[in-house]
């Protein structure tokens, strides 16, 4: 059971940094977030396309992420 857990956590790991390093960047460095916070806020949705499923699988990633980590925990 350890090493079913073990592994599936691997899996979420790896899915969860791929995910997060193919997000795009949100702000254009200090500027961005001095000049362009209110554009940030109340711009664009990303709402279609990638950037929206990379968030989904983000989210996914970071709770599963939690769960197994728990779980190993409880086994252990």
């Amino acid at each position: 059971m350890r090493t079913f857990l073990v592994i599936v956590q691997f899996i979420v790991c790896i899915t969860l940094i791929i995910s997060v390093l193919l997000q795009p960047g949100k702000s254009a460095g200090l500027s961005g977030s001095i000049a362009g916070g209110a554009e940030q806020l109340f711009g664009k949705q990303r709402s279609k396309g990638y950037e929206a499923l990379f968030a989904k699988v983000t989210t996914v990633s970071a709770i599963l992420f939690m769960v197994f980590s728990v779980m190993l925990v409880a086994v252990k």
